[in-house]
């Protein structure tokens, strides 16, 4: 009975959140415009509000003309003051929080999340939860254990300000009403090594009734077969009764295969867009492509056109200029003191009533050793497209461009490492190299004009990403791989692995 009722609950309580959500997705460009001026208005005392004369600050126009697009090296000295415990630096008061994430270039980062900002972090990420149980009308998950594959829960502090990873921080607001529901436990969750820890989450999970699976699809990949490996069962012979798959950081599509051979049947996915910075977007629809972006979360968005980005002039444009199907660079304002900030993500719009993304990239990570400018969206159809056509698995890939080779023309590399090798491999390379040329009319013409020869595929051990993920040190948690890059630094390491 108990368990009956907490399902009618959930569904009651999602579609009226759903009902409630209908209004901002219809007032999108005026809510945002709105935004930006509130947040304007209430750090015009800060340093960076003196700075940049807030006060004067009246219109969208303003603010662009007024204060620059800035990454983190930009914001850093604001955000060493802060670390030092000074106070309306770039937001009202200090941070609640600092999140520490990875960078490439400024080693770690301490992204301050506000009072302010913490809340709309885990509204959103209720608010994905609750689309799902409306259009899917299933809440059969909330009857059994959850767990979600994060970083540690334990925090330091900087001058009083709680640090740590966000996947940590946000263990610390999961609601009472799911906390008896959740796994792992909290000395488990605590272990810094992550490889011992998935094999303890293994430990603690596999005889439990498991409903509800979150995690970046490299991680819960790495879970699931140490799973099938102890208990030699495929995951939903394990959890006959899961229900959902919560994922986010990275496009599942590439993975979608390879996750459903480890399932043992498909199972529904709830794909998301967080990030330390903001909670940006979910899936609202699982008829239709793409994710909802929050336009009412605390975040004001700006979009450069991609071609555009880092040049002097590049325009910057609101939610009523952007083009559908025209790849843009991410730039937030946030309610956590995160002015022009570039994030690095690179988005694409497919809707525009509501509002939906693809991310189609990272404004980092590309290949243009040519002048092709490959992106990530266009490597990962590629790849989708190929693995339908020439039934393959694919545990992780990585594109590198190889300038020098020791023979003929240079070329794209791809280091593949197959979970299930295509029967014919180079009809698989053929199809990959065709799809490629379809999606980027720059790199057809490199391979028309014998500047380039088609691409080659490079086939690796299994656990090659893992061993590089390692030596890294970001192995787990919320880290990722870039699938492409404009060097060979990843690649030169895959070498190693070949098979």
């Amino acid at each position: 009975m108990l368990n009956f009722l907490k399902k009618k609950i959930a569904l009651v309580w999602a579609k009226k959140h759903v009902k409630e959500t209908e209004l901002f997705k219809q007032n999108a460009v005026e809510d945002q415009e709105r935004l930006l001026l509130s947040l304007i208005k209430k750090a015009e005392k800060t340093l960076f509000g003196r700075t940049y004369r807030f006060e004067e600050i009246q219109s969208v126009a303003d603010f662009q003309k007024t204060v620059p697009i800035a990454d983190y090296e930009d914001l850093k000295p604001y955000i060493e003051k802060i670390k030092k415990g000074q106070r309306n630096i770039l937001w009202t008061d200090t941070p609640e929080y600092f999140a520490k994430t990875s960078g490439t270039t400024s080693g770690t980062k301490y992204i301050p999340i506000s009072k302010e900002g913490m809340p709309y972090q885990i509204a959103a990420a209720q608010s994905a939860i609750f689309h799902y149980i409306d259009k899917k009308n299933n809440a059969d998950f909330v009857n059994g254990k959850m767990i979600f594959l994060q970083g540690s829960p334990e925090l330091e502090e900087i001058n009083g300000i709680k640090t740590g990873r966000l996947s940590g921080i946000v263990a610390h607001h999961i609601p009472n009403y799911l906390q008896k529901n959740r796994l792992p436990s909290l000395k488990t969750n605590l272990i810094d090594d992550w490889e011992k820890k998935v094999d303890e989450i293994v430990k603690e999970t596999e005889k439990q009734n498991m409903t509800l699976i979150s995690g970046i699809p490299p991680w819960l990949i790495m879970y699931f077969e140490k799973l099938i490996e102890r208990n030699g069962k495929k995951i939903t012979e394990l959890f006959p009764n899961l229900q959902l798959i919560i994922t986010g950081g990275v496009n599942y599509e590439p993975y979608r295969e390879k996750m459903n051979e480890l399932l043992g049947k498909q199972i529904d996915t709830a794909q998301t867009f967080p990030a330390s910075e903001g909670f940006f977007a979910f899936q609202d629809d699982y008829q239709k492509e793409g994710l909802l972006l929050l336009t009412n979360h605390g975040i004001f968005y700006e979009f450069v056109p991609l071609e555009e980005y880092e040049k002097p002039e590049a325009k910057r444009l609101t939610l009523k200029d952007v083009e559908l199907n025209k790849d843009y660079a991410l730039i937030l304002t946030t309610n956590s003191g995160l002015w022009a900030y570039s994030i690095g993500d690179v988005v694409r719009f497919i809707s525009k009533n509501p509002y939906r993304i693809l991310v189609s990239g990272r404004t980092k990570h590309f290949t243009s050793a040519f002048g092709e400018h490959v992106i990530a969206i266009e490597v990962e159809e590629s790849m989708k497209a190929t693995v339908e056509k020439f039934p393959a698995q694919i545990t992780e890939f990585h594109l590198a461009p190889q300038v020098n080779p020791t023979e003929g023309l240079p070329y794209h590399e791809w280091f593949i490492e197959f979970e299930k090798e295509p029967e014919n491999i180079e009809a698989f390379r053929k199809n990959l190299d065709e799809e490629m040329r379809k999606r980027n009319t720059y790199y057809d013409d490199l391979i028309s004009g014998n500047v380039l020869q088609p691409l080659i595929i490079t086939k690796l051990k299994k656990n090659a990403f893992q061993e590089y993920a390692k030596s890294e040190g970001k192995l787990g948690g919320q880290n990722k791989i870039p699938r492409l890059a404009n060097d060979r630094k990843i690649g030169d390491f895959l070498e190693e692995f070949r098979n």
